[in-house]
């Protein structure tokens, strides 16, 4: 599982690295071959496992209580190869999106946090000017404020309240 996490990671901070957005039906394609596969790998060997399948076992058919699981591991090795195979779009959405990747926004999923407030990819030391921190880092659906997310440079007004963070 850690994985995706990985993935998630570098989806979300690839417009700050590289200055330019992934494919977004890539991206589809390469979460749904994942995660399916990624199931379709463990959910049989756990499978086996409530069947008194020992982990680290090199030959199964050596070992006769073993042989009736012999087909979840089938399946399980196919689909560990439909896994290495489903990591092909994101190879693909990452090499094309490096080099003919649409433009990224400073900010392209209106987060509140400063390293969203500068360019994509950001400049040497950051900011040119330090930034004013008016508010917490995840203030979002403030009431009264005009938009559902306001970054932490953005100064006050008065319809809507101040966090403990312009302290």
């Amino acid at each position: 599982m850690t994985f995706f996490g990985g993935f998630a990671g570098l989806y979300f901070w690839f417009p700050k690295m590289f200055g330019r957005m992934m494919n977004e039906t890539l991206g589809k394609i390469h979460f749904l071959f994942t995660f399916m596969c990624f199931n379709l790998v463990f959910i049989p060997l756990f499978l086996a496992g409530l069947k008194g399948n020992p982990r680290r076992i090199y030959e199964l058919s050596s070992y006769d209580f073993l042989k009736p699981v012999q087909h979840i591991h089938v399946i399980a090795t196919l689909a560990t190869i439909g896994l290495l195979v489903g990591q092909l779009p994101f190879v693909i959405n990452f090499v094309y999106s490096l080099m003919r990747g649409k433009k990224a926004v400073a900010n392209p999923w209106q987060a509140n946090t400063l390293e969203w407030t500068t360019d994509s990819p950001p400049p040497h030391e950051n900011f040119t000017t330090m930034p004013a921190v008016y508010r917490d880092p995840y203030e979002y659906s403030v009431p009264g404020a005009p938009s559902d997310w306001i970054p932490q440079n953005e100064p006050p007004e008065p319809t809507y309240p101040i966090s403990a963070a312009a302290d």
